[in-house]
């Protein structure tokens, strides 16, 4: 009885009371990043096939009963106007309005919305709620449906249900299984922190920090209120056209996104936030998993509160019309107050046929309102433009929205070839990062004789092929080899591209390219290989580099160069490259770029100590070739690195001496990117396997894997 009042939990990394190893030592390098997603968090195992379930899916069915659980209202959860389309809207917009181009991550490619932090931000208020009413229908699909698909599914089917000519849809999303970690989405420490901590300058919205796309902590994109909840639709209006411009879209697609999804639907503040409990990652457990709920007044129907905002934006809230700009233009607009407390816009007298009505009752009417960033679209000129243009012409505003809403909802999805279904639009956008198909059938062999007889060093041969690859992002599967985009603008003048030394190798390897009636981005690709084999014949072991033809070549036409901009490598870790200097350290950015490329902690070692011995160091720095033997693929970096013959000598804040401990002479320098990997004691652990006596055939094998892996990251033919 002495112990009853003791935890028989041993306390340890189980509780929330343990320190992690980054708790006690704060400047530690987090290798989590490349740990995520692990095998083990998916509950489906590691054999299944998403792409294979889906041909099991039955779309028709799947559509019919989303159709019908529009107007299926719950009582726990009553539709609006008896209508869910603009909570599932809401929904879907929120799952893929998370995505921004700067690093590719966010969207609504991977179902991360079921998970913190987003399932928790305020924006995200009562969206549990529709994941919730979906249940029905993903339990009965099963594994023939990810959830990723569905979220993104279930607005598109709203938008069908209230009228509007959709553009098509395409499944393909693969649901994750763990919180992403690797997204950075601010550093602020509250959520709805003051906009300044994210700005350099709060009244110029394009310093908003990079790569984030949102102008607070826990917000999708704005503040309906206006900036720092100040309404000023003016300046509101230049921080839309930012953020929107860091999820791709341009101004009409922003003015179609911004009218068409407050075409339908209501804002909700009907009630007291303070009576609202936790976020669904911090309720008590009696909530099963819900979160933001009222147990002080009624919190559903009309009483809902969410944003604290109140209202519908149109007369007709649950069809697809043109009411929005009616409304918005022929109105003069006042700002007013929600019963929540939150600003809002309303018109200064309408007629009562024009109100909305009540959600529940059909007898009562209220005043529509507008928010912040609705009055931009009227307030900005160029926004002004486009919102009359799509007044007159309503047929033009729903193609437009339409097209804008599959670019929303698939953006992250990638290239056509991981689109499935019976929808997926024949048409080729050139966002979708299009490729003309190539020839598959040459002579590998001839090819690689020609490249291996040529002048090009393993050097060349090898930066030309890692160059095309490296701009594959796993985030939004965009870049890589494929398209050999390298030989176009913006890629071919990226100074990490060395643009001279490109256009040396790339006159050697186009006429053999148009000789064998092969593809370019084949012929790039091969001839990295045919480097790797080299360099690896010169450290005494014969290997061969696998390779499947299958790339194809964008034209200049098929590639929308400025979207290009954000792949361009700012820094390199593999090939000891930093264009700036930056906040973030060295080893940091190698782990976001490896993270970016689907790389795991051992392969992203492997490839760094092989890279340095084969030279391919950016401008032919020496920093980090421990060897002799330049071009020859060794595990010399590695036995190095770990002989305590040397020690290290900082002179930079990113450069160090390796100096004899006896003699006092500096054998080698380094960069912080190549001494992480004898500093850290994970990636010493690997570091240490590969500098084995033992090793070195495993070391070879190992490069040629990992490299293999890279220059196929985009390969979604291959899967």
């Amino acid at each position: 009885m002495q112990d009853s009042g003791k935890c028989p939990v041993p306390h340890g990394a189980m509780t929330t009371t343990a320190k992690s190893n980054t708790s006690w030592w704060p400047n530690t390098l987090n290798l989590d990043i490349l740990h995520q997603h692990d095998a083990k968090t998916n509950p489906l195992g590691a054999d299944f096939d998403y792409r294979n379930e889906l041909e099991k899916l039955d779309i028709p069915a799947l559509k019919k009963d989303l159709h019908a659980l529009m107007t299926d209202s719950q009582d726990w959860w009553p539709a609006d106007w008896g209508h869910y389309g603009g909570l599932f809207i809401r929904l879907t917009w929120h799952a893929a309005g998370s995505y921004r181009v700067a690093d590719g991550r966010g969207g609504a490619g991977t179902g991360n919305q079921r998970f913190a932090p987003l399932n928790s931000w305020p924006d995200n208020g009562n969206l549990d709620k529709a994941r919730r009413l979906l249940w029905p229908i993903k339990k009965k699909y099963g594994n023939k449906v990810s959830w990723a698909d569905l979220l993104a599914y279930a607005g598109t089917i709203a938008y069908e249900s209230m009228g509007l000519k959709t553009f098509g849809f395409a499944f393909g999303r693969a649901d994750i299984w763990h919180p992403e970690i690797d997204i950075y989405w601010g550093s602020e420490t509250e959520f709805l922190a003051p906009s300044e901590l994210r700005y350099e300058d709060l009244n110029d919205a394009t310093t908003l920090e990079n790569p984030l796309a949102a102008v607070h902590m826990g917000l999708i994109y704005v503040n309906p209120e206006g900036v720092n909840g100040k309404p000023d639709p003016l300046k509101t209006a230049a921080h839309v056209r930012e953020t929107f411009a860091r999820m791709a879209m341009n101004d009409e697609e922003t003015v179609a996104l911004t009218a068409g999804g407050h075409t339908v639907g209501k804002a909700h503040g009907n009630g007291k936030a303070s009576n609202l409990g936790p976020a669904p990652e911090g309720a008590p457990i009696e909530e099963a998993g819900l979160g933001w709920m009222n147990h002080t007044t009624r919190g559903i129907g009309r009483d809902t509160v969410t944003s604290g905002i109140e209202g519908a934006w149109t007369t007709n809230p649950t069809q697809w019309d043109n009411g929005y700009f009616e409304l918005l233009l022929n109105h003069e607009w006042q700002l007013a107050k929600s019963p929540a407390g939150a600003s809002q816009w309303e018109p200064v007298s309408i007629k009562e046929e024009a109100k909305p009505v009540d959600v529940e009752d059909p007898t009562k009417r209220y005043n529509p309102m507008m928010t912040d960033a609705d009055m931009a679209m009227k307030v900005d000129p160029a926004y002004r433009v486009i919102s009359e243009k799509f007044y007159a012409d309503p047929a033009y505003f729903s193609e437009v929205f339409a097209r804008a809403w599959f670019k929303l909802t698939h953006r992250d999805l990638g290239p056509k070839v991981r689109y499935y279904g019976p929808d997926v639009p024949a048409e080729d956008l050139i966002w979708q990062d299009p490729i003309t198909p190539c020839n598959k059938s040459f002579n590998v062999d001839d090819v690689k004789a020609k490249i291996a007889s040529s002048d090009l060093t393993v050097a060349e041969l090898v930066c030309t092929a890692w160059d095309s690859a490296r701009t594959f992002r796993g985030s939004d599967k965009r870049g890589g080899a494929n398209g050999s985009r390298i030989r176009l603008a913006p890629q071919k003048d990226w100074e990490g591209n060395e643009p001279t030394r490109l256009a040396r190798v790339l006159s050697v390897l186009e006429p053999i390219a148009v000789e064998a009636n092969a593809s370019l981005a084949d012929v790039i690709v091969l001839a990295g290989g045919v480097g790797v084999e080299k360099a690896a014949k010169a450290a005494g072991i014969t290997a061969t580099v696998p390779f499947t033809p299958g790339r194809g070549d964008a034209t200049v036409a098929q590639t929308d160069a400025a979207s290009f901009a954000p792949l361009e490598p700012l820094h390199d870790g593999f090939r000891n490259y930093q264009k700036n200097d930056y906040a973030v350290s060295p080893e940091e950015l190698l782990l976001d770029r490896s993270q970016l490329m689907g790389l795991t902690a051992p392969e992203m070692t492997v490839l760094l100590g092989g890279m340095r011995v084969l030279g391919t160091n950016f401008g032919d720095s020496k920093h980090g070739v421990f060897t002799e033997r330049v071009g020859a693929l060794t595990n010399d970096f590695f036995v190095t690195l770990t002989d305590m013959t040397y020690v290290w000598e900082p002179v930079g804040s990113n450069l160090y001496n390796l100096r004899n401990r006896q003699t006092g002479e500096v054998k080698f320098t380094a960069t912080r990117a190549d001494l992480v990997f004898g500093s850290n004691s994970i990636l010493r652990s690997y570091s240490e396997v590969y500098a084995q006596d033992d090793n070195h055939q495993k070391f070879v094998q190992d490069f040629i894997a990992a490299w293999t892996k890279v220059m196929n990251a985009d390969r979604f033919d291959l899967v």
